[in-house]
């Protein structure tokens, strides 16, 4: 697992949460700008399950392959799933979907990292 990317995950999550906060406190529903804040962290997590496979593939850790690449693909699926419910729910309860999203993303790539981590020791 690359560091960096881990990194960029997880600050680009925080911002999300955080933008998400702003239009709960608003009362507003999710915006243009909060979509392509989104679609930029999607981006960075398709990153991710490329260089995960990729370092998956080259590394003398015994890492579960399958567990691996399914926590990869799901946390990829997240944010779109919740992109698409708050698209169909435009009330508030909609925007907090976008936050429960966020926050899987976060604790998913928790335990990715940990899987990752444990097949090293």
């Amino acid at each position: 697992m690359n560091d960096w990317v881990l990194g960029a995950v997880l600050v680009l999550s925080v911002v999300t949460l955080v933008a998400v906060a702003v239009l709960l406190v608003r009362d507003q529903p999710a915006g243009d700008a909060m979509f392509v804040l989104l679609a930029v962290v999607e981006l960075v997590l398709l990153v991710q399950v490329v260089v995960g496979v990729v370092q998956l593939t080259s590394t003398e850790r015994d890492v579960p392959g399958v567990l691996f690449v399914s926590y990869l693909v799901g946390v990829a699926l997240a944010l779109p799933i919740g992109a698409f419910w708050s698209l169909a729910e435009r009330t508030r309860a909609g925007t907090a979907v976008l936050a429960a999203a966020a926050f899987t993303v976060m604790a998913l790539e928790v335990r990715l990292w940990g899987i990752w981590v444990d097949a090293g020791a």
